[in-house]
């Protein structure tokens, strides 16, 4: 499965289409109905959707609640609206195609209304968007997505013809649990699992970081299926609840790979699960209802976003973007079985339904690129990042990084600050700092924190830490960023010599200088003499640096340093 994923994933990044799409490719040639190489796919769909889950936990961490509060609008009014009108505009199809029941054609059609979290969501990201004003509208409306899963179960079970679902909790009781689930959450994220970050913190131990970050996002979620609602939801709810603390990257970081592979995985089984077999007996239903469906949804989501007044090409975007059918499909196609509304047959191929539309998202992403692009106009600015994104990473909060962020605060520029020292992280925080807990010499860490956007990466670690490895592996991932580094001593300006840093700034250098200078003033010697002493010492500093660089030696140009008193200037002009 991976080797098949990793060749057919190259093969469609290459050609421009998304891993999305070479993933399903992939486990449909692999899976039962083309080569039959492996099965299982129920199976690994059941541990699959942990990369749904991860990936909804990482999406919180990047919600603040402040953020999160002020998208409500978005969430409960848009997301409302699209799923209601969409979900009933498909049924309406499905009854004017099919000969289905009215309640069946509404277990069907209200389905398809969801798109697919698990697609979106990293299309968005890759695109750089999901932090700009477009990304935040389609993820509200999927997050009302996610949240509308325990009505449209209820609805499900309201209608079903089965008579053991009858015993079954009524709606308002399901949604008082959903609250309740939700409260629970929050309480723990403040009063359990941030002490225990804190204390993992300070302890210093990077694996049982990862550890306490994936109990987090499986234990939420065991608790929401426990109870019955979205799991989904309940890793959001966990990963919004830390999205403020000072381990947020750190979680991002650590989250990231498995959230990868499994999201892989998932989509994967999602390819191995399309029933060929279904399809090349009734083609062209399949494909019709997979066009009618995409058709409908872009149509009715593009007029959804000119009513909230969107430009048209911004909302024929949002259309095509969320016009696939969703993960979710399969769950509630599920239980419309179950509830004996619709027939295996029928299950079967509106899954494939759900797959082909799945499939053809990335294909109208690529061929309507030129159309939805927004024309150029004349002092237009772009659209960028909200608030999320800094000029500047400062990496090492110390005396020197405190004194490095704060100037650079007061020129204007947006720091994001990073230190793994827990008890300088607290402190800070006590006056009114925000420093984000990780080691800044991670890359995938500083691409967590921003570093693709950021112009300036300063690294103030204390010590000789920086090897010009890191030096030359942080510029050629995020070449737009200047490097500064904090070095140790004039060794360390000798080792990173040859590195793309832009200045290597000796940590005691200037403030060696300043006592000198209040030292010769004591002395009885005036600001002009104080001035040539001092540029006597740069000169010759900078002519012995630059030929211990040149020699690639410590002990070179040793006949260059000061060792005897300089006679004064008698006019005391600076030399």
């Amino acid at each position: 499965m991976l080797g098949f994923a990793l060749a057919f994933v190259l093969l469609f990044r290459r050609l421009g289409l998304g891993a999305t799409l070479g993933y399903l490719v992939a486990g449909a040639v692999a899976g039962p109905y083309v080569l039959g190489l492996v099965g299982g796919a129920e199976e690994m769909m059941g541990f699959a959707e942990l990369g749904i889950v991860l990936l909804l936990f990482v999406v919180g961490l990047e919600l603040n609640p402040t953020r999160l509060w002020r998208m409500k609008r978005d969430i409960f009014g848009i997301g409302l609206l699209q799923v209601a009108a969409c979900g009933l505009a498909v049924t309406g199809v499905i009854l004017l195609m099919t000969g289905f029941s009215p309640a069946a054609a509404l277990a069907l059609g209200l389905p398809l209304g969801l798109s697919s979290t698990a697609q979106v969501l990293p299309m968005l990201r890759s695109a750089g968007r999901m932090r700009t004003p477009f990304g935040e509208r389609a993820f509200a409306i999927l997050l009302f997505q996610d949240l509308s899963i325990i009505p449209l179960i209820t609805i499900v079970a309201a209608m079903s013809r089965n008579p053991a679902d009858q015993g079954g909790p009524p709606g308002w009781q399901l949604a008082l649990l959903t609250l309740a689930a939700i409260a629970g959450l929050i309480a723990a994220g403040r009063f359990v699992i941030r002490p225990l970050f804190r204390l993992i913190g300070g302890l210093g131990e990077r694996e049982m970081f990862i550890v306490a970050a994936l109990f987090t996002v499986v234990a939420s979620a065991a608790l929401m299926q426990w109870l019955g609602l979205s799991t989904a939801l309940g890793a959001f709810i966990a990963g919004v609840m830390l999205a403020d603390s000072p381990y947020r990257h750190e979680l991002e970081a650590d989250v990231e790979p498995f959230r990868s592979i499994l999201l892989g995985l998932f989509f994967l089984a999602v390819g191995m699960m399309l029933d060929l077999g279904a399809i090349a007996e009734r083609p062209w239903f399949v494909f019709g209802m997979a066009l009618a469906l995409i058709a409908t949804k872009t149509a009715v989501i593009m007029a959804i976003g000119l009513v909230i007044r969107m430009t048209w090409r911004s909302a024929l975007a949002l259309g095509l973007l969320l016009s696939q059918g969703g993960e979710f499909g399969f769950v509630l196609f599920a239980q419309a079985r179950g509830a004996m509304l619709i027939g295996d047959e029928a299950a079967s191929l509106f899954g494939a339904v759900v797959t082909l539309s799945m499939a053809t998202t990335p294909f109208l992403m690529a061929l309507t690129a030129r159309v939805r692009t927004e024309p150029a106009r004349p002092g237009q600015e772009r659209e960028g990042p909200e608030d999320q994104t800094a000029g500047a990473l400062v990496v090492g909060y110390g005396r020197f990084g405190q004194t490095v962020a704060q100037t650079l605060i007061a020129g204007g520029v947006t720091v994001t600050l990073i230190d793994n020292d827990v008890e300088m992280i607290d402190v800070a925080e006590q006056f009114g700092a925000k420093v984000y807990f990780g080691d800044g010499t991670r890359l995938d860490l500083l691409r967590q924190a921003g570093a693709a956007e950021a112009e300036l990466i300063l690294f103030c670690i204390n010590g000789d830490q920086i090897e010009p490895a890191l030096v030359h592996a942080v510029h050629k991932a995020f070449p737009r960023a200047a490097i500064y580094v904090r070095g140790y001593d004039r060794r360390t300006v000798l080792k990173l010599s040859d590195t793309p840093a832009e200045y290597v700034v000796r940590e005691v250098l200037e403030s060696a200088r300043l006592m000198a200078r209040l030292g010769l003033g004591k002395l009885g010697l005036g600001e002009q003499a104080i001035a040539q002493a001092e540029e006597i010492y740069r000169t010759t500093d900078k002519e012995r640096l630059s030929k211990q660089i040149a020699a690639g030696d410590i002990r070179a140009a040793r006949d260059v340093i000061l060792t005897r008193p300089q006679a004064p200037d008698p006019a005391g002009e600076p030399g």
